[in-house]
């Protein structure tokens, strides 16, 4: 396999001068000076721990051994052994990326694998991959309704289905958090669109509550809805047998589309998928623009 050497890479990104900014640029840094300074102020600046061991149970952060209570590594999978070797059979054998795009000739058999895998695992027809579930819920929306349709949101719901919400061209409210009465008002109310979409988290990441999908099934049957539900927090370990809130509530073969993540239970890498009919794989393969552009 061809190579650049490590010097070479090197001298290609050092820097032996500081460029000069334009007067736009220096007047769009001093905006964002005053933005972050206002963020620090509300005690909501972020800062990043450096952890410079394997994610585990106990990390290195700087000079300190600590515990780790804070990842979202649910199976401690992220160090485990056979993982790690099976990513490193997998670089061996299919290489480090493919440098282009599903559709052109960027899918391999690993791929189709993965997700025939995922689809049995959730008892659904087919999957589609995503680089994060960030992309499956920014993409999912605009992919698959119109502005004939009603989508009705959890107001707790990820950011990431907001800003999935906010891409869509269709109709959008959302119900008080968890609460079946004003989700059933909702459903009333829209019984003029075309198709309802009732979108929840599984498990709500901030307080870790449960969604009620027994009852949100029971509302979306009585009112013609689909049901769509978040399973980041879920996928691997809640359930009996670890298919997430569906199965734990009772209702696995009652949900319409289910979308979740690589990135936390299960071992903590990069991905996340979309699992559905397989007319909804199929149209979010032709029309979602996440994963078109891989």
């Amino acid at each position: 396999m061809f190579a650049l050497p490590r010097t070479l890479v090197t001298a290609q990104f050092a820097r032996t001068a500081v460029r000069a900014k334009s007067n736009a640029a220096a007047k769009l840094d001093s905006l964002l000076a005053t933005e972050l300074e206002g963020i620090r102020e509300a005690g909501t600046y972020k800062n990043e721990r450096v952890i410079t061991s394997m994610q585990a149970a106990e990390v290195d952060v700087g000079p300190d051994h600590v515990i780790n209570l804070c990842a979202n590594n649910y199976l401690g999978l992220c160090d485990h052994p056979e993982l790690i070797q099976a990513g490193k059979d997998a670089l061996d054998s299919h290489g480090l990326g493919l440098a282009s795009v599903r559709f052109i000739c960027g899918t391999q058999d690993i791929h189709k694998e993965l997700e025939a895998n995922v689809a049995k695992f959730h008892g659904m027809d087919d999957a589609i991959l995503y680089a994060a579930c960030f992309d499956a819920n920014a993409g999912i929306f605009e992919a698959l309704f119109t502005p004939d349709d009603l989508l009705i949101s959890d107001e707790l719901n990820h950011a990431s289905i907001i800003d999935g919400m906010r891409l869509a061209k269709c109709r959008k409210t959302r119900f008080a958090h968890m609460d079946m009465h004003d989700l059933e008002e909702k459903l009333k109310a829209g019984q003029d669109a075309r198709q309802r979409l009732i979108v929840t988290d599984g498990v709500f990441s901030m307080d870790g509550d449960i969604a009620p999908l027994e009852e949100i099934v029971k509302l979306a049957q009585e009112y013609d809805a689909l049901v769509m539900v978040d399973e980041c927090h879920a996928t691997g370990f809640l359930g009996a047998t670890g298919r997430g809130t569906p199965e734990y509530c009772g209702v696995a073969d009652e949900i319409d589309i289910v979308n979740s993540t690589l990135g936390k239970a299960l071992g903590g890498g990069s991905g996340g998928y979309t699992t559905a009919s397989q007319a909804v794989v199929d149209v979010l393969r032709q029309r979602s623009r996440p994963q078109q552009n891989v």
